[in-house]
């Protein structure tokens, strides 16, 4: 196989010759468009599981919504209080969020992927629980997400979510 290189010239710049300026500005540009089409479909994965949680959320399915978390007894979940483990987390949802009132409607915005390497990555965001009053009432608040890539798919691993104040009624 005979491969040729061309010089290419970088005008204007002086790093240690044009060769090293040009060969530079190449690796950047490939390992710039590599990063970005490698984070796409892991982008679109995440994105897809959280959707999927929303969904299983508002048909009021604990269940099938504890599922875009990891089945493992080294799961994090830091909100009001700290519980570890699968079963833990789901048995607090289940304590907070029993009723199809308490539920509400849920949605995510500002949706922020962040791959760390190809197994792991952070979401971050805002969540809303739009309840009636005897349901608790809304609920607004925001998101740090560890997922991991698992043979099953994305799951969250680590979930520290923060709930805001509610608005104070205005005099």
């Amino acid at each position: 196989m005979n491969l040729t290189l061309r010089k290419i010239r970088v005008p204007h710049v002086r790093i240690f010759g044009h060769g090293f300026a040009a060969a530079t500005l190449i690796a950047i540009t490939l390992f710039t468009s590599a990063h970005t089409i490698a984070q796409a479909p892991a982008d679109s994965a995440i994105r897809a599981m959280m959707q999927k949680s929303v969904d299983d959320w508002n048909r009021h399915n604990i269940d099938a919504f504890a599922k875009c978390y990891k089945n493992s007894p080294d799961i994090l979940f830091i909100g009001r209080k700290i519980s570890r483990g699968y079963d833990q987390m789901l048995a607090t949802y289940k304590s907070n969020y029993g009723t199809p009132e308490k539920m509400g409607v849920l949605s995510f915005t500002q949706l922020e992927t962040q791959p760390l390497d190809a197994n792991f990555a952070t979401v971050t965001g805002h969540f809303h629980l739009e309840r009636t009053t005897a349901g608790g009432g809304n609920a607004d608040g925001y998101f740090l997400l560890v997922v991991e890539h698992t043979p099953t798919g994305w799951k969250i691993v680590r979930d520290d979510s923060t709930s805001l104040p509610p608005p104070t009624p205005k005099p």
